[in-house]
């Protein structure tokens, strides 16, 4: 492994925030690609655990990872900066735009861009999921199965399952280490999250805004593609706080920002309630998932190389990037309808497969032009 300061790893998560667009799948991918790969910063087992413990944990992935990979050399204090730096530049990006949204009365030329981005973000993150199937799977039918099984499930349902993301843990640690005294310490990182808080009476719109986000994101699993529902099922059908139309805009700001999609709450929360609707929506979702990644942490890395937990996390991890997969391809089948969406998906693949330093925003910048051309052209 290479040497690297707590400031290096806060600039790289700042410059992520800034530039990493392509949802949760893209976003690992990159810190996969980056910190892995290129700079090897992370070991190839932290990062695996990071993954498992991310998708574990409610609330967005890509945040949780980069929580976890502050963690892994620089404790709370990397943890706290790295998911702070991670966040910050999107957050400012969607209050920046939630006032221009309000100024104008709506954003009606984000459908134009958002088509054309749209098509792009799909090539990128199904590129993204089969590099990191091909880099963790290996030639092991046991974790390939169990990836397959996970992206159908998670295609059919459209929802990312933590009970089948456990099960397929359990499944791997019997076939690969039958338990023959799993020690009560080594077993204390299993989530024990799983509790139902009780509803709280509230009293003022900002007291809403902080129980509802915090809820999103204490017990939604499965990043972006799970807690848009949960959000949509809030903040239109039971607080009327957005139309859907507005919500629709939404998660389009989320999609043509980067950073983590979850950061769509800072814009909800703008519209709700202004700048303290918007810091209120986004500590209630992060803090959360930031507690969740951190406690167990420990855990992870005193006891990751048991051959039980190893096991386990082989088997969630095969889980979680087939849970990824199935998410690419019910991302695409709403986003890929017509031929000119399809092409520019296509396009993107093979683009980034062939000149593979092409640096992400250039396709999206380029994705957002073709897209207003061909709206002003059909």
């Amino acid at each position: 492994m290479q040497p690297y300061s707590l400031k290096d790893l806060v600039i790289y998560f700042l410059k992520l925030g800034t530039w990493g667009f392509g949802g949760p799948v893209a976003l690992v991918g990159y810190m996969h690609r980056d910190l892995v790969e290129n700079k090897k910063w992370i070991s190839e087992d932290d990062y695996k655990e990071g993954l498992a413990l991310s998708q574990l944990a409610p609330g967005p992935l890509a945040a949780q990872l980069a929580i976890y990979l502050g963690y892994v050399h620089y404790r709370l204090k990397g943890a706290t900066l790295a998911g702070i730096a991670f966040v910050l530049p999107s957050f400012l990006m969607v209050i920046v735009i939630g006032y221009i949204y309000t100024l104008y009365g709506g954003l009606f030329w984000m459908q134009a861009v958002f088509y054309g981005v749209g098509a792009a973000v799909i090539g990128i993150i199904a590129l993204g999921s089969y590099k990191l199937a091909t880099k963790n799977l290996g030639k092991d039918m046991l974790l390939w199965s169990i990836f397959v099984v996970l992206a159908m499930v998670t295609f059919v349902t459209e929802e990312e399952l933590l009970a089948a993301m456990l099960i397929a843990g359990v499944v791997v640690w019997f076939v690969k280490a039958p338990p023959r005294g799993f020690s009560s310490a080594a077993n204390g990182f299993i989530p024990a999250f799983l509790l139902q808080l009780q509803p709280v009476a509230t009293s003022s719109r900002l007291a809403e805004i902080a129980w509802f986000f915090t809820k999103a994101g204490a017990f939604v699993f499965g990043s972006g593609l799970a807690i848009v529902p949960f959000l949509y099922g809030g903040v239109v059908k039971e607080y009327h706080w957005l139309t859907e139309q507005q919500f629709l805009d939404a998660v389009a700001v989320a999609m043509i920002t980067p950073g983590p999609v979850v950061i769509t709450v800072g814009f909800i929360g703008y519209l709700v309630a202004g700048i303290p609707g918007a810091c209120i929506a986004a500590l209630a979702t992060f803090v959360p998932c930031y507690l969740f990644t951190v406690i167990p942490a420990p855990y992870f890395k005193k006891y990751g190389k048991h051959p039980a937990i190893k096991a386990f996390v082989d088997g969630v991890t095969a889980a979680a990037i087939g849970a990824i997969a199935g998410a690419v391809l019910v991302l695409g089948k709403r986003t890929l309808t017509d031929i000119p969406t399809l092409g520019m998906a296509a396009a993107t693949i093979a683009v980034l497969t062939i000149f593979k330093k092409i640096p992400e925003p250039l396709i999206i910048i380029v994705a957002a032009l073709t897209g207003i051309l061909f709206k002003n052209i059909l």
